[in-house]
This record gives C-alpha cells, sequence and structure tokens, in this order.
C-alpha cells in the first residue's frame, strides 16, 4: 500500500478502434494507480498498447471503457475546455515526434504552453524558455526554426517545452529512441532533476536506463497488463 497521493486511477480501461473490417482491441481491462512522485516506466513490445495507454492517462484519447481518475476527479466527463486545462497545467508531454510548430522560432515554441496562461507576460515566458533552453544546451538556436535545427537539437526543444511548465505528471513515449548519445543524457539528467524535485514521470521506453532508474516496471503484452514490479 502506497501512502503517497494518487494522482492517475484507472479501473477496466479498455481501447477499442472500430473499422468497417476490424475491431482492435488495443487495451483490455487496464487497472493501475500512479502515485505522486512516481518514476514508472512502461515496456512491452510494439502494438501491446503502450501509446495508447499513455495518450488516455494524458487525455488525448478517451477509454472505451472503464473509469480514469485524475487527482480524484472522473476524467470520462470532463468537457473539453477542462480536458485541454488540465493536459496545459499539469502535464508535460515528450514525443519521438517532436511535434514542433515548424512556422515559430525556438524561443517561441518553447514559451507556447504559457502562452495559454494569462497571468505570464510575454516577458516572462521569453526568459523562462530561454532558461530551459540553457538547460538543454541550445540557447544559441533560440531565433532558429525547427528545420534549421538537428534532429537532437530539436528534441531538446521539445523537452524544454515539454518542461516550461513545471509539470506534476511527464509523459514520456520512446523519448530517446531518435537522440545521439548526447542528447539522450541531457533528457536523462534533466529529467533525473525534475523526479528529485518531485515531478510525477511516467516514461514508455525499450531503453534498459529507464528500466534500471525507474521505481516501478509495468509490461503489456496484446493489451494486456501482464506484470508489476518494484525496482
Amino acid at each position: 500500500m502506497d501512502n503517497r497521493a494518487t494522482l492517475v486511477e484507472l479501473r477496466g480501461v479498455k481501447k477499442v478502434y472500430l473499422t468497417s473490417k476490424v475491431e482492435t482491441h488495443a487495451l483490455s481491462e487496464i487497472s493501475l494507480d500512479i502515485y505522486q512522485g512516481d518514476f514508472l516506466v512502461i515496456r512491452g513490445p510494439s502494438g501491446s498498447g503502450k501509446s495508447t495507454l499513455l495518450s488516455i492517462i494524458g487525455l488525448l484519447d478517451h477509454p472505451t471503457s472503464g473509469t480514469y481518475s485524475y487527482r480524484g476527479d472522473d476524467t470520462i466527463d470532463m468537457n473539453l475546455t477542462k480536458r485541454a486545462r488540465t493536459r496545459n497545467q499539469e502535464f508535460g508531454f515528450v514525443f519521438q515526434s517532436f511535434n514542433l510548430v515548424h512556422e515559430m522560432n525556438i524561443l517561441d515554441n518553447v514559451g507556447l504552453p504559457l502562452k495559454f496562461r494569462r497571468s505570464v507576460s510575454k516577458q516572462e515566458r521569453d526568459e523562462r524558455a530561454n532558461e530551459m533552453l540553457k538547460r538543454v544546451g541550445i540557447e544559441h538556436r533560440a531565433e532558429h526554426y525547427p528545420a534549421q535545427l538537428s534532429g537532437g537539437q530539436q528534441q531538446r526543444a521539445a523537452i524544454a517545452r515539454a518542461l516550461i511548465v513545471e509539470p506534476t505528471l511527464v509523459l514520456a513515449d520512446e523519448p530517446t529512441g531518435n537522440l545521439d548519445e548526447d542528447s539522450a543524457n541531457v533528457l536523462l539528467e534533466l529529467l533525473g532533476e525534475m523526479h528529485g524535485g518531485g515531478t510525477t514521470l511516467c516514461v514508455v521506453s525499450h531503453d534498459p536506463v529507464y528500466s534500471s532508474r525507474a521505481e516501478r516496471r509495468l509490461d503489456l503484452q496484446e493489451g494486456r497488463l501482464v506484470s508489476q514490479s518494484a525496482a
């Protein structure tokens, strides 16, 4: 029994994708808790449902059935405005695909999550974005555009953008999959710092480094949670 506050509570979650010919069960009867300050790694072969599970936890997708509570609030009936607000204020997302806005320079990309917070001025947004770019080692690229950066530099910018909001929960999907060794080490160091400060981490990764550092490991197989283990 974990005495820490429960952030995420999933009970009997299923996700089914329907097409005209096929019914695909991406997740089947997933039940799990994620606690404040947790470091959780989700493992499993391709197609096992890892990314789908992360999308549901991050309020980017809805389960077909089952329940999902975040901080004790039922998310199933949450309206679009509250879902968006929760994502912006609570979650930091790190994906392989970067998802940078190509029409914006890197400084504005990193500061973008703060643009939706009326209490944060443009000056403060830029100052915080510059600070995050320094932390990931690409402050000299602030005025460049995504297409002018290498893949590793783009991922560093995406990491800075995810962490600028000081999220309660970081959701990372194979975050080091496309990175060179130096960029991967920067990410690991940053996530380690944040976890040490109380941030909750939920990482999908095949990288054994994450498994060795995580407090808990979850294994998915064909959409089912087949094992949970502590570090």
